[in-house]
């Protein structure tokens, strides 16, 4: 049997204020089509398959086109909700969807599998949705955090797929230990603070397909994330999209490959000056892709955002990243004050103190000589 893993589509999410969902169909287009041309059987979406709990309703067609276009591909579809999405919401699509999807968003029905056949048998699908643990507490006494709660799905599921000895596969989504995060991406699952789900949880399956983290990442052969299938965040761009492709034999897991997905745009980031960043031929190769640019001049410059949009049309973020680092005499604000001579002294302790070390230059200089010669003129003939 052939699974192809994926997760964290996040449809209606924007980037840095653009839209993307044409970039996200087209990538789900190229994931359709991976799934015919490799004959995959059955296809997991591991959780936050909405970016929000209220959708657009484009985001739902989205979704509409990309599972039918994978159930006419020829494979069984196992979706669950994530930390993201609404499982009210996405569970109420459920039932309008055709055969051959199901999307699982109830705890109550972790224990009660999908199962799937090949020549060897039967393959049992527990989709385990996104568990909130202040909301199981009654239903299962003792649990507080996320671990808890997944440790009591995997106790379900484990006891529904003991006595046939048939292959088994989870799906979840969490922040499992071991994985490295993204910085200021992923949403931490918490409940009183990050709530890590030990790896040990995820014993006794076959595979584990685990969603929340955006980046692929093998835990063991058998527990794996397959991340986003689009980049959200320059933080993310060096890491590749795609999903795994798991291959379960008669005995139980065998060969995994990862197959990639396209990238509609390159995220970049650039750092250099202003002037070299507008001018500087080998930034030429970047004008078609998102830039994040950090120019590193001393001192903030004029409307960069709009000078750099000239250039690079996908410019969505600009820092200011100097380079030079303050220079300490020493000595503080009050004192440089107190030592200042005479105005134009004092006009740059000032300069200096709020500009990381940085006091007027030549042509600053010259311009606050000018105003307060002029102050001085005024002063005398009043």
């Amino acid at each position: 049997m052939r699974i192809l893993h994926t997760s964290d589509w996040h449809i209606g999410r924007s980037f840095h204020g653009h839209s993307t969902l044409d970039a996200l169909r087209g990538v789900l287009e190229a994931l359709v089509a991976q799934v015919a041309e490799r004959d995959v059987d059955l296809v997991i979406v591991a959780g936050d398959v909405f970016d929000s709990a209220t959708p657009a309703a484009g985001a739902y067609t989205l979704l509409t086109d990309a599972l039918r276009g994978l159930v006419d591909a020829g494979a069984t579809v196992v979706v669950t909700s994530g930390n993201h999405d609404s499982a009210a919401r996405l569970g109420f699509q459920s039932g309008l969807l055709r055969d051959g999807v199901h999307v699982i968003t109830d705890p109550a029905t972790i224990g009660a599998p999908v199962t799937v056949h090949d020549e060897h048998g039967p393959v049992h699908v527990y989709g385990i949705p996104y568990l909130e643990p202040v909301l199981l507490r009654g239903a299962w006494p003792g649990v507080r955090t996320q671990a808890d709660v997944l440790a009591h799905a995997m106790d379900l599921v484990r006891t529904d797929a003991a006595p046939g000895g048939a292959r088994s596969i989870a799906v979840a989504h969490c922040f499992a230990a071991g994985v490295e995060p993204t910085p200021h991406l992923e949403r931490d699952i918490q409940q009183g603070g990050l709530d890590i789900v030990p790896l040990s949880t995820f014993d006794g399956v076959d595979y584990m397909a685990l969603g929340h983290i955006h980046g692929r990442q093998q835990l063991s052969p058998r527990v794996r994330y397959a991340g986003a299938p689009l980049h959200y965040s320059f933080d993310e761009g060096h890491k590749p999209r795609g999903s795994w492709l798991v291959e379960l034999g008669a005995d139980g897991l065998g060969d995994v490959e990862w197959l990639p997905l396209p990238v509609p745009r390159a995220l970049t980031t650039l750092t250099a000056t202003l002037d070299e960043l507008l001018t500087d031929e080998r930034f030429a190769t970047h004008a078609d892709d998102w830039v994040r640019a950090e120019y590193t001049d001393p001192l903030p410059q004029r409307d960069p955002m709009r000078r750099l949009l000239a250039r690079f049309p996908f410019c969505a973020e600009v820092r200011h990243a100097p380079v030079a680092t303050r220079i300490d005499d020493a000595r503080t604000y009050a004192e440089r004050v107190r030592s200042a001579r005479n105005d134009a002294e004092l006009v740059d302790a000032f300069l200096s103190h709020v500009r990381e070390g940085e006091g007027a230059s030549i042509r600053e200089a010259e311009l606050v000589g000018e105003l307060l010669e002029q102050r001085a003129r005024v002063e005398a003939t009043a």
